[in-house]
């Protein structure tokens, strides 16, 4: 026999409602996972704008550091000018002005001690004389000389000569001593800027001249178009676009301007064609067949510009396509006509 097997466990309680139906279990949210997806979306375009910011500043300032170093360069060729006139207080505040802001620039320093030096030597007293009346026939000499240097138009050598005039006597024919003066200085800053590419110089001394009277409009508008192309060539490389603003300003009044490199006019071309190489690498194809087809219009393009030109002009202008004609289905083929049998009637028998 076997024995019953006694249930040890003890019977949970009866509870009404343990007979209802187990409800649906409720999934769990997924909130947390969206959320997280949405805070890393935000990150990524967070350091995307960061990142193109970073690259636009930085840019930007070596956009300004040429335009910094383009100006040191021209105070440095004013300081050299400065010097050679004895205008040693003047040479010693530009240096000054350039070691502040490059203490490197090459030639600065040593030029600011040669000027210091220059300055410290006391310039010699001339002994007067007790006479009755002046001798102004060094004075006279030179004003002989400075009119034959201007008749031969050895502008720099004019300049002397006034120089000369004015050390021995300030007040010796000064109205026409300043009018020659501004003729002398007007003149050699042209020459400087349209035979010698010097602009900074041509520059300076069109600056000088303005000190004796109002510039005419051609050496004013002259003075802006060197000004226009030294800005324009701080670009150069660094800003293709800026740099096409710049040369197409002075590529449109002085085409044959330049300094010593190239002229105004072959810079327009280049930068036009390293602008739309820009463009169509950016797939802007009608900008970029735009800026080709400008700097077509001045010279040649390169074999670069060449290619993507062409290729700009197909994305651009794409071919219309030619519908080809199609025969006509469902209708069956028609013979050719042929000519209507004609009935030859045969002879009826005779009885």
């Amino acid at each position: 026999m076997t024995e019953p097997i006694e249930n040890t466990q003890p019977n949970p309680p009866y509870k009404e409602d343990d007979t209802q139906p187990i409800g649906k279990v409720k999934k769990k949210s997924n909130w947390k996972s969206i959320l997280i997806s949405i805070v890393g979306f935000l990150l990524l375009i967070i350091v995307g704008a960061f990142g193109g910011y970073s690259s636009g500043v930085s840019a930007r300032r070596a956009a300004e550091s040429a335009i910094i170093d383009q100006q040191l360069s021209e105070q440095f060729s004013f300081a050299l000018v400065d010097i050679q006139f004895g205008r040693y207080e003047n040479a010693r505040q530009r240096l000054e002005f350039i070691i502040a802001r490059d203490p490197n620039f090459p030639g600065a320093q040593e030029k600011l001690t040669e000027v210091l030096v220059l300055s410290s030597i006391p310039t010699p007293v001339p002994t007067i004389t007790p006479t009755a009346t002046p001798d102004f026939s060094g004075a006279e000499s030179a004003f002989a000389r400075a009119q034959e240097l201007i008749r031969l138009q050895d502008w720099p050598g004019a300049l002397g000569a006034l120089d000369t005039i004015r050390k021995l006597d300030p007040t010796y024919k000064t109205a026409q001593v300043d009018g020659m003066y501004y003729f002398a200085l007007r003149n050699h800053g042209h020459d400087l800027i349209t035979r010698q590419g010097n602009l900074e110089g041509g520059i300076y001394y069109l600056t000088l001249a303005e000190r004796f009277g109002p510039l005419d409009n051609n050496s004013n508008a002259l003075r802006e178009g060197a000004r226009a192309y030294i800005t324009g060539a701080s670009f150069w490389e660094l800003n293709w676009e800026q740099a096409v603003i710049y040369f197409e300003q002075v590529a449109f009044g002085f085409p044959s301007l330049w300094d010593g490199t190239l002229t105004a006019s072959e810079r327009y071309r280049i930068a036009l064609m390293r602008f739309g190489d820009e463009l169509f690498t950016r797939q802007n194809y009608c900008a970029a067949y735009d800026a080709y087809t400008a700097s077509s219009g001045i010279g040649a393009l390169d074999a670069t510009a060449a290619s993507n030109f062409a290729q700009a002009q197909i994305q651009c202008f794409p071919p219309t396509a030619i519908p080809e004609a199609t025969a006509t289905t469902g209708a069956p083929p028609t013979d050719p006509p042929t000519e209507a049998p004609t009935n030859t009637p045969e002879p009826s028998p005779t009885p």
